[in-house]
Order: structure tokens, then sequence, then C-alpha cells
């Protein structure tokens, strides 16, 4: 008898626990330093629903990604959005990305951009506040690659800025 409540007892708290899992908003964005092209090339992959909610709230209530709308003008919205929330210096300079675009890939928006005429790099940032104003645990993860230096750092509402010397 003791056994069937035991076992009853943990069904339950693991029932529970799977019905009240907690959403995690999270991007990852990955910054290559390609220095035969002289470019850094950027791709930032963010959750759909995630994205759409944003273009929604800010833009446009009758958005909706990935089906057949007009991605020229959702092209529109998420460049202005990521060049607003996306900072980048070099060497102490500021740059603006260029927004190249953008893919589907199941639930996950690639979204490219990239920097030209970067002869050296020896001291990089990144301010990336890509969904902060719609969720407040929002983190996002940076990946570099800058002069054949991996390094990784997660960004945060109250911590949205990484610097690397090189």
């Amino acid at each position: 008898m003791k056994t069937i409540k035991l076992v009853l007892i943990l069904g339950i708290l693991v029932f529970t626990s799977f019905t009240t899992a907690h959403k995690y908003y999270v991007s990852i964005t990955q910054v290559e330093y390609v220095q035969e092209k002289q470019s850094i090339q950027i791709i930032s992959r963010i959750f759909m629903d995630d994205l759409e909610q944003l273009l929604r709230k800010r833009y446009n209530e009758e958005i909706t990604l990935d089906n057949g709308q007009d991605e020229t003008l959702i092209n529109q919205y998420i460049k202005k959005y990521l060049l607003t929330k996306i900072e980048i210096e070099v060497n102490s300079e500021e740059f603006v990305p260029k927004f190249i675009g953008k893919k589907y890939d199941g639930d996950i928006v690639h979204c490219y951009l990239e920097i030209e005429n970067i002869k050296s790099i020896n001291q990089f940032s990144i301010k990336n506040k890509v969904l902060f104003d719609v969720f407040e645990d929002q983190k996002n993860v940076i990946r570099t690659n800058i002069n054949n230096k991996p390094k990784t750092f997660v960004l945060t509402a109250q911590n949205d800025k990484g610097l690397l010397n090189f």
C-alpha cells in the first residue's frame, strides 16, 4: 500500500512539474570575422513566435511570419528593429551592420547582417538588446570567432554589452 501511495505521489509531482514548465527567452548571435573578405558576418537566431510577437506589438498587429505574407515588408520591419537593437564597435569605431536578409528554419528565424571593409580587429564590442523590450527575462547568447579566438558570453537587460580585446 505504501508503494502505491509513493508511486501516485511521484506521478503527481512529475505531472505538475511538466505542466508548470517555464518558457525560456533566448536568442543566439554568431559573429564571425572573415579576414580574407575583410568582413564581419553576423547570424542572429531568434525564435519565430518571439519575433512575431515583437513585430505585432511594434509595427503591425496582423503580421504572421512564414505564411507567404509580404516578405519585403517583414524584412523592412526586422531590419528596422535589429538595427536599433544591435550596436557594434570595432577598434572603438561604431559601425552599422548591413541587413542581408532572413531565412525561416523550423521555429527559428535566421537574420543575416554584415559589416564590410574591416581590415583588422584589435577591439570588438557588441550591444545586443534584441527582445529585451518584450521579455524581461530575455537572454542573448553571443558567440564570436574573431582572429581565430572563439568566445561566448550571455547578455541580459542588466548587462547588454560585451567587449573583447585582442
